[in-house]
């Protein structure tokens, strides 16, 4: 035995010496990478700075480790700057990688180079990631959500908002019933009060809300139309809202879709108007009356140009009553109002750093009938101020079209890329340059292409221009891909248009839980939601056989809390991929992101509602890992992928059910003082069952409690000292005691010395660990508690009582105290420190040694239902989880014989077992 310690305490010190050699043969040579996720802050300018910009506090970092493109390996010292780095991998992200040392569950992974062009933009900040990698085989099938096309009334179940009233606001019987009594609405909901206007503080001043006849002559919902210049902005600071509207203004369709054409101040004029916003996968129509704030009978906030056009200021208003008040409105970006107009993904792409297929990127978006805009930085001196080539600084233009046009000239013939732009203005600003109205260039065009170009030299603001004098002159784009449901058939039909894939999961991060932060926080990374995706075909019309994926993660309803002291939480996401699906658990655990860097992920960690970024990736499956940027950060979240073909997207997570109970946790046989101990306890439940041999709960109570009380911890046996979670239950011989005594001083140093010497070496695998003192026995003896708690004993006694008598028998009893004894042999295995409480985020491991499988969404409403304030399950919260989940799991199971995953319940027989476990 002596022998083979030293042995192995010299096979070690070899190791220590051998190990970066061994590592160099076998390609796994030690490096250290900074893991480290950059979080990014965000503040909104004030409307006296420049509207629509966002100043980053916190830049990207100057250094970064190098990938290189031909040999996908890690160099260990070459660190460049990030702007000669061409192509660069795992930036500020997980790369401490390791192999893994159980290559059957983890087999390696295909080191993926990443080219990351991170640009900070006006409204967001956007990558472009392109990603290269083997094709994989695709083999599961999964679900797919998608959105509702209903439009919910605000107040309705499942529009995500509550009315006072208790009863939805339907805005035509709203009308009828005022137009009936002869009296104009006023909202309840949103009152003309000093509370819909600011939180956070009083007002400045007297604020007087009329109704527009109140403050013009003759008011109209619309003069003469709708355009750019109904939208004038107030002394309310959300220009982000201002440029959305605007925009809106050039698309007929869409703008009516949030403003109905129903309404009007005719003859069925009431004081009440709607209007139809897009929240977070839903349609809501949001009511109002039309009382508007006022100052010396002047609108204070948003209105139009024509004193008697108020369409403007009644959707600000209905925006206004989304999210609970005017100042709720102050700072934001133009995408997050598009993205609520339309239920679109926006995307931001500075010419300084686009990528290389941006113009592609332009085609597929404009096939897709997706809103794109662009803008010239603006003259920080001058208003608009007007270029030599006739365009309008810090001015938003729109793109109409986007076509390759066949050119020939005398030299040369192809194709050349061109952009049709248009000012909103509508007026002689244009374009000066090549392919401008009238410019020499249109010579080498044929009759028939300028036929179906449409094309005319008018003063109507719209123009045309090449690619490459677009991003000379332009600074920024902005897409706004729109949702698949905002195009009729028709209009696919009849434009020829293309349609985005879309996939849409809601989820939440829940203290100790489901909030595990992001990748800096191993530990608990992994208890985030994750959803698994796969990719089977690639784009149309691209050599590299690769599919466009969009990921976008939005934050929900942060801005209706601000008045709590709420904010926009930092948020982010990580793309991990699964060469061999079937062969990981879900949900992917601490040992796969130990051994696994993630392929692609968001730019940082940034609070904006929402983090949007798109990828190049091959076929295959891959997770996706959304997360906020600190740990046991609460929130809800809607994550929405968008893709050119058919994607398959599912949660990556447990099925609900029973599981085999972990045997470290059942009890073995026990020892002659524990069953003597065992024996009391029954004689005890005879003595106080009496003649009907049966218990309530509070005879129950009665014996749990006793079995607690000091005079049955007087003695503690040997046995559970020597009882540890290997499970050993008879006592040791005398020869046996002593040859362990005398060789556990050297095992220990030896574990200590080569543990020390192999750290981080993929022979650190190969040191055992010492074996854990914790005790698991048959009692409840060194359990720290007092009494159990009338209802545990109530539910223990709804577990099994079958018979609806409300009272255990003796087989019954016996039942119940050998799942009591599994459950607290889990606890003490998680109460480490004896603390008698442990982390909720072990709460899904804890569950799964005591026989129960599940998921995320289960996990987050039973830490809301037990839970403590600081993310902690205590023991009698923990006892009710596994009693509440055993009770109802067997009752779905009873009704479900045939294993379909599904169970029938009459009203009455929901009722009694609802209402009695």
């Amino acid at each position: 035995m002596y022998s083979t310690l030293i042995s192995t305490l010299l096979f070690s010190l070899f190791c220590m010496y051998a190990t970066d050699t061994l590592a160099l043969f076998l390609g796994t040579k030690r490096f250290k990478i900074n893991s480290q996720m950059e979080k990014m802050t965000v503040t909104f300018a004030t409307p006296v700075d420049e509207p629509n910009f966002i100043k980053i506090k916190k830049k990207v970092p100057e250094n970064s480790i190098y990938v290189s493109p031909k040999l996908n390996k890690i160099k260990r010292d070459v660190v460049v700057p990030y702007q000669q780095c061409p192509r660069i991998a795992f930036t500020n992200d997980d790369s401490s990688a390791k192999n893994a040392s159980d290559s059957s569950l983890y087999p390696p992974q295909k080191k993926f180079v990443i080219g990351v062009e991170n640009t900070v933009c006006r409204n967001v900040l956007l990558p472009y990631v392109d990603v290269s990698a083997s094709k994989q085989s695709i083999f599961s099938a999964t679900l797919r959500n998608t959105y509702e096309n209903r439009i919910f009334k605000f107040g309705e179940k499942g529009s995500g908002f509550r009315v006072k009233s208790g009863e939805p606001q339907d805005f035509y019987k709203l009308r009828d019933q005022c137009s009936d009594r002869g009296e104009l609405f006023e909202d309840p909901e949103f009152p003309a009060t000093d509370s819909s206007l600011f939180f956070s503080r009083r007002p400045d001043r007297y604020y007087e809300w009329r109704r527009p006849h109140e403050i013009a002559d003759n008011p109209q919902f619309f003069v003469e139309g709708f355009s750019r210049f109904d939208v004038q902005q107030g002394e309310l600071g959300d220009c982000w809202l201002l440029a959305a509207a605007a925009n809106l203004t050039l698309y007929k369709r869409l703008f009516f879709q949030i403003v109905p054409d129903d309404q009007d101040f005719d003859d069925k004029y009431a004081g009440i108007f709607h209007f139809r916003f897009w929240q977070y996968g839903k349609w809501v129509d949001v009511v109002i009356d039309d009382r508007l704030p006022t100052y010396q009978g002047q609108l204070v906030f948003l209105h139009s140009t024509e004193d008697n056009e108020f369409w403007s200021a009644l959707l600000e208003k209905a925006y206004a009553k989304l999210h609970g008040s005017y100042e709720a409105l102050k700072g934001g970006s133009t995408c997050e109002a598009m993205e609520d107009f339309t239920g679109g993904v926006t995307e931001m792409y500075e010419m300084e750093a686009c990528p290389p297929n941006l113009f592609q990127i332009i085609i597929k978006a404009y096939e897709r009938s997706s809103l794109m805009g662009c803008s010239i930085e603006p003259d920080p001196n001058v208003l608009e101020a007007q270029t030599p080539e006739g365009l309008i600084r810090g001015h938003a233009y729109s793109i109409t079209c986007v076509r390759y046009v066949d050119i020939s000239t005398p030299n040369v013939s192809g194709k050349i890329p061109l952009l049709r732009l248009r000012n909103p203005w509508g007026n002689e600003s244009e374009w000066n340059g090549a392919w401008s109205d009238g410019a020499p260039e249109w010579r080498f065009i044929s009759e028939a292409e300028k036929e179906e170009l449409g094309l005319t030299f008018d003063n109507d603001g719209e123009f045309w221009m090449s690619f490459k004098d677009y991003q000379r002159h332009f600074s920024r784009l902005e897409i706004c891909n729109l949702n698949p449901d905002s195009l009729s058939e028709e209009e696919l039909l009849d434009g020829h248009k293309k349609k985005w894939e879309m996939s849409v999961f809601e989820g939440e991060w829940v203290r100790g839980v489901t909030a595990g932060g992001c990748r800096n926080f191993l530990d608990s990374f992994w208890h985030n939601p994750q959803y698994r995706i796969t990719l089977t075909e690639v784009d149309e019309g691209e050599d590299e056989d690769l599919c466009t994926m969009i990921v976008a993660l939005m934050q929900k309803n942060r801005r209706q809390i601000r008045n709590t002291g709420a904010d926009l939480l930092t948020i982010g996401f990580a793309l991990y991929y699964l060469p061999h699906p079937d062969r990981v658990p879900k949900p992917l655990d601490l040992n796969f992101f130990k051994y696994n860097a993630s392929v692609a992920r968001s730019p940082s960690f940034i609070n904006l509602r929402e983090v949007t970024c798109r990828f190049k990736l091959p076929p295959g499956t891959y997770c996706i890992v959304p997360s906020t940027f600190d740990p046991n950060e609460e929130g809800e979240f809607l994550l929405r992928v968008f893709s050119e073909k058919a994607n398959i997207m599912e949660e990556n997570d447990e099925k609900v059910g029973l599981a085999e109970v972990d045997q470290k946790v059942v009890p073995q046989e026990p020892t002659e003082e524990e069953q003597e101990e065992t024996n009391k306890i029954y004689e005890l439940f005879l003595q106080i069952a009496k003649e009907d041999k049966e218990v309530d709960w509070r005879e129950l109570k009665q014996i749990l409690d006793f079995i607690l009380q000091p005079e049955l911890q007087q003695k503690k046996t040997l046995s559970l000292d020597r009882r540890t979670l290997t499970g050993t239950n008879a006592t040791p011989s005398v020869t046996q005691t002593q040859t362990e005594a005398s060789s556990g001083i050297l095992l220990t140093l030896c574990r200590l010395i080569c543990g020390t010497l192999c750290k981080d070496t993929p022979l650190s695998n190969l040191i055992p660990t010492p074996a854990k003192a914790t005790p698991l026995n048959t009692t409840l003896k060194e359990m720290h508690i007092n009494a159990f708690s009338k209802d545990i004993c109530r539910s223990m006694i709804a577990m099994l009582d079958e018979d609806r008598s409300g009272k255990l028998g003796y087989k019954e009893f016996r039942e119940l105290y050998e799942m009591i004894i599994v459950w607290k042999n889990v606890w003490i295995k998680y109460d480490t420190d004896n603390s008698g409480s442990f982390s909720g985020f072990e709460l899904r491991e804890a569950l799964n040694s005591a026989g129960f499988k599940l998921n995320s969404r289960i996990l987050n409403i039973l830490m809301h239902r037990y839970g403590g304030k600081n993310g902690e399950i205590h023991f009698d919260d923990f006892m009710m989880c596994a009693i509440k989940l055993k009770t109802m799991i067997d009752i779905f199971k009873e009704k479900d014989a045939d294993d379909t995953d599904s169970a029938t319940f009459s009203m009455e027989k929901w009722l009694e077992y609802t209402l009695y476990t």
